[in-house]
């Protein structure tokens, strides 16, 4: 107790000597504030996002990478972008090779036969089309499975359960993912014939949750899949209550296509400046083929889109903004490495993603540099009004940005309520009735009020002046 008195004593004192030297910080510009107002409040009534991802989830679908169905979503993308009067609309393609999902079903046949409900992970190897089957070894961890000599695992299935938590920033899903990411490497490192894993999910429905998983050095590819939540407490209880080995059928069939066609979609509101760097606004188009791609990701392109043409249609910016619909975010990030390949050195204001589903932004994070501190301030001010908390001034994020934020552009961060996000995430349930309509504004006003702030002032039409 006295050592902590003794520290706050020290801290009293020392305050106002720090007040003294440390710079206050500058005002914010009241007028600037009041400019944006009355872009944030008429977003509030958007309906471009809701239109948008609307036609897009029910006239394309799925739209899973490097297939038929993604280059339906670009010609669809282009179309629809051209009509809303973006300039310089175009697609910049690539390839990649491409996984495509067959036949799945598993079932318990020993000590208690029953089905049950799975989905191939992505990259996964097929079985021979009569299945295989084996006896299950359970893990609660990847580190668990780590641990296990080969021999526990050799010619088993291997299953990994866990606990992934219900977070609002989705943070689980760094730690947890980790069974889906890296298990089906480590379990064919040590000579398993498959692996089955508890769904990266928070959802209690008998909705298996599929997603990417790549082969690490020293791996031969083989089946990999997730189990449905419930299912895969029921085989938590079997494997806890069982006397006898646990085994099970497991037939996944899929095939992998060498290098198709995928690409990014391109458009851009254009500034009075031409030489300035521009604003990036992205999302990614591809989705999985279990559901529409709803809220991963095609309300993220209709957010970033109606932001822009918001913006547009009040006028035209100083500094041109650039959308970018990412193709094949969710089997390796190809479209963002594509871009940053291609655009990566060249000077960007700002870059940020919309990739988190479609409900209400709570924070904002930006990494713009101390030299823009204030800008940064404003930003946290102008958003303030829609209910969004300031974060930090020296983070980003994004999927298919992450990479070029790590090699230093500058980036904004409008952090979603993911509270329900991996409720839905890489399931049959990611479809556009879960995507509610307000919240889905509260998100176009930000990504509204953040181009206006970074834009560097929008010039109306002369028949628009007062």
């Amino acid at each position: 107790m006295t050592k902590f008195l003794a520290a706050a004593f020290l801290a009293a004192v020392a305050l106002p000597a720090l007040a003294q030297t440390a710079a206050a910080p500058a005002p914010v510009d009241l007028a600037a504030l009041e400019r944006v107002r009355p872009l944030r409040e008429a977003a509030l009534t958007d309906d471009y996002a809701w239109d948008f991802t609307e036609d897009l989830t029910t006239e394309v679908g799925p739209r899973p990478a490097g297939t038929a169905a993604e280059a339906r979503g670009r010609d669809w993308a282009v179309r629809r972008l051209r009509a809303m009067d973006f300039a310089n609309v175009r697609v910049e393609p690539f390839t990649m090779p491409v996984w495509v999902r067959g036949a799945e079903s598993a079932s318990i046949t020993a000590p208690y036969p029953q089905p049950l409900v799975l989905a191939a992970l992505g990259n996964s190897a097929s079985t021979a089309p009569q299945g295989l089957e084996a006896e299950v070894v359970g893990f609660a961890s990847v580190e668990a499975l780590r641990a296990a000599p080969a021999g526990q695992v050799r010619g088993k299935i291997v299953y990994i359960t866990h606990a992934m938590p219900r977070t609002q920033d989705g943070s689980g899903y760094g730690a947890f993912g980790a069974a889906r990411r890296q298990g089906p490497t480590v379990a064919s490192q040590k000579g398993a014939a498959a692996i089955v894993i508890r769904s990266i999910g928070t959802d209690w429905h008998r909705n298996p949750h599929t997603g990417v998983q790549t082969f690490g050095e020293g791996a031969q590819p083989i089946p990999a899949a997730a189990l449905a939540n419930p299912d895969a407490d029921q085989l938590d209880r079997i494997l806890q209550r069982s006397r006898q080995p646990v085994r099970m059928r497991l037939t996944l069939l899929s095939r992998t296509l060498p290098n198709q066609a995928s690409g990014n979609v391109i458009a851009e509101v254009p500034g009075r400046d031409r030489a300035a760097p521009p604003i990036l606004v992205s999302c990614h188009l591809d989705s999985w083929d279990q559901g529409t791609g709803a809220i991963d990701d095609a309300a993220g392109c209709g957010i970033v889109t109606a932001a822009a043409k918001r913006i547009m249609d009040a006028g035209r910016p100083l500094r041109p903004i650039r959308i970018v619909f990412f193709g094949a975010e969710e089997v390796g990030l190809f479209g963002g490495l594509d871009y940053r390949a291609k655009w990566g050195k060249t000077p960007h204001y700002a870059i940020a993603e919309s990739d988190f589903g479609a409900d209400r932004i709570w924070k904002v994070d930006s990494r713009l540099g101390a030299d823009r501190a204030v800008e940064a301030r404003l930003l946290q001010k102008a958003l303030e009004p829609l209910g969004i908390a300031p974060g930090s001034l020296n983070e980003a994020n994004g999927s298919d940005i992450g990479p070029m934020l790590a090699d230093g552009l500058p980036g904004i961060g409008l952090s979603q309520d993911g509270t329900r996000y991996f409720d839905l995430h890489h399931t049959p349930d990611d479809t556009l009735d879960k995507i509610d309509k307000a919240q889905l504004r509260q998100n176009v006003a930000a990504w509204t009020t953040m181009l206006a702030v970074l834009s560097g002032g929008i010039e109306q039409p002369r028949g628009k002046r007062r």
